[in-house]
Protein backbone atom coordinates (compact mmCIF):
# COMPACT_ATOMS: atom_id res chain seq x y z
CA UNK A 1 0.00 0.00 0.00
CA UNK A 2 1.53 3.10 -0.48
CA UNK A 3 0.76 6.58 -0.94
CA UNK A 4 2.25 9.86 -2.50
CA UNK A 5 1.46 13.52 -0.50
CA UNK A 6 1.88 16.34 -2.76
CA UNK A 7 1.64 19.86 -1.81
CA UNK A 8 1.73 23.45 -3.96
CA UNK A 9 4.92 24.31 -3.06
CA UNK A 10 3.06 27.77 -3.17
CA UNK A 11 0.69 27.36 -0.01
CA UNK A 12 2.02 26.85 3.67
CA UNK A 13 -1.43 26.01 5.01
CA UNK A 14 -1.34 22.07 3.14
CA UNK A 15 2.40 22.13 3.91
CA UNK A 16 1.22 21.73 7.67
CA UNK A 17 -1.19 19.20 7.17
CA UNK A 18 1.37 16.69 6.58
CA UNK A 19 1.99 15.61 10.25
CA UNK A 20 -1.65 14.91 10.84
CA UNK A 21 -1.89 12.76 7.62
CA UNK A 22 1.18 10.84 8.39
CA UNK A 23 -0.74 9.93 12.02
CA UNK A 24 -3.34 8.80 10.45
CA UNK A 25 -2.00 6.55 7.93
CA UNK A 26 0.51 5.03 10.77
CA UNK A 27 -3.08 4.33 12.58
CA UNK A 28 -5.68 3.59 10.68
CA UNK A 29 -3.57 2.15 7.73
CA UNK A 30 -1.28 -1.31 7.45
CA UNK A 31 1.74 -0.86 9.47
CA UNK A 32 4.32 -0.94 5.77
CA UNK A 33 2.18 1.81 4.14
CA UNK A 34 4.68 3.39 2.01
CA UNK A 35 4.81 6.99 1.21
CA UNK A 36 6.76 9.70 -0.92
CA UNK A 37 6.25 13.31 -0.01
CA UNK A 38 5.98 15.69 -2.84
CA UNK A 39 6.19 19.54 -3.87
CA UNK A 40 4.78 19.43 -6.98
CA UNK A 41 5.24 22.31 -9.72
CA UNK A 42 9.02 23.13 -9.31
CA UNK A 43 9.02 24.91 -12.55
CA UNK A 44 7.39 28.18 -10.78
CA UNK A 45 10.45 28.71 -8.91
CA UNK A 46 9.62 32.57 -8.65
CA UNK A 47 6.43 31.45 -7.01
CA UNK A 48 7.79 29.04 -4.19
CA UNK A 49 7.00 29.65 -0.64
CA UNK A 50 8.28 26.46 0.75
CA UNK A 51 12.33 25.75 0.14
CA UNK A 52 13.58 22.24 -1.22
CA UNK A 53 15.58 21.96 2.30
CA UNK A 54 12.37 22.15 4.14
CA UNK A 55 10.81 19.92 1.89
CA UNK A 56 13.30 17.65 2.66
CA UNK A 57 13.42 18.01 6.09
CA UNK A 58 9.67 17.14 6.74
CA UNK A 59 10.24 14.10 4.68
CA UNK A 60 13.21 12.94 7.08
CA UNK A 61 10.99 14.00 9.94
CA UNK A 62 8.25 11.95 9.05
CA UNK A 63 10.46 9.12 7.40
CA UNK A 64 9.28 9.71 4.27
CA UNK A 65 11.67 10.11 0.80
CA UNK A 66 11.22 13.46 -0.86
CA UNK A 67 10.55 14.30 -4.78
CA UNK A 68 9.83 17.94 -6.12
CA UNK A 69 8.14 17.59 -9.44
CA UNK A 70 6.10 19.23 -12.50
CA UNK A 71 3.58 17.74 -14.73
CA UNK A 72 4.20 20.70 -17.17
CA UNK A 73 8.06 20.42 -17.07
CA UNK A 74 7.39 16.48 -16.98
CA UNK A 75 10.21 16.23 -14.24
CA UNK A 76 10.40 13.27 -11.64
CA UNK A 77 6.63 12.26 -12.57
CA UNK A 78 7.90 9.09 -13.82
CA UNK A 79 10.79 8.57 -11.16
CA UNK A 80 8.27 9.34 -8.21
CA UNK A 81 5.82 6.81 -9.10
CA UNK A 82 8.49 4.27 -9.83
CA UNK A 83 10.45 4.57 -6.76
CA UNK A 84 7.25 4.35 -4.66
CA UNK A 85 6.80 0.93 -6.22
CA UNK A 86 10.17 0.30 -5.45
CA UNK A 87 9.71 0.57 -2.04
CA UNK A 88 6.24 -1.04 -1.81
CA UNK A 89 7.49 -3.97 -3.26
CA UNK A 90 10.95 -4.03 -1.14
CA UNK A 91 8.85 -3.74 1.85
CA UNK A 92 6.29 -6.44 0.66
CA UNK A 93 10.05 -8.69 0.19
CA UNK A 94 11.00 -8.26 3.64
CA UNK A 95 7.77 -8.83 4.80
CA UNK A 96 7.49 -12.68 3.03
CA UNK A 97 11.55 -13.41 4.55
CA UNK A 98 10.13 -12.78 8.16
CA UNK A 99 7.04 -13.72 8.00
CA UNK A 100 7.09 -17.54 10.07
CA UNK A 101 4.49 -19.16 8.81
CA UNK A 102 6.15 -18.61 5.01
CA UNK A 103 9.80 -19.10 6.38
CA UNK A 104 8.17 -22.41 7.83
CA UNK A 105 6.64 -23.42 4.80
CA UNK A 106 9.57 -22.99 2.28
CA UNK A 107 11.74 -25.46 4.91
CA UNK A 108 8.86 -28.10 4.94
CA UNK A 109 8.25 -27.79 1.29
CA UNK A 110 10.24 -29.93 -0.97
CA UNK A 111 9.45 -31.34 -4.41
CA UNK A 112 9.72 -34.78 -5.16
CA UNK A 113 9.83 -36.20 -8.78
CA UNK A 114 7.18 -38.66 -8.65
CA UNK A 115 6.91 -40.87 -11.93
CA UNK A 116 3.51 -40.80 -14.19
CA UNK A 117 1.65 -44.02 -12.83
CA UNK A 118 1.82 -46.66 -15.62
CA UNK A 119 -1.05 -46.41 -18.63
CA UNK A 120 -2.89 -48.97 -19.60
CA UNK A 121 -2.44 -50.46 -22.80
CA UNK A 122 -5.10 -50.82 -25.43
CA UNK A 123 -6.22 -54.20 -26.40
CA UNK A 124 -6.96 -53.34 -30.02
Amino acid sequence: LGFIFCYYRHLWDVFLLFHFMSTQIKTYSWDNAQVILVGNKCDMEDERVISTERGQHLGEQLGFEFFETSAKDNINVKQTFERLVDIICDKMSESLETDPAITAAKQNTRLKETPPPPQPSCGC
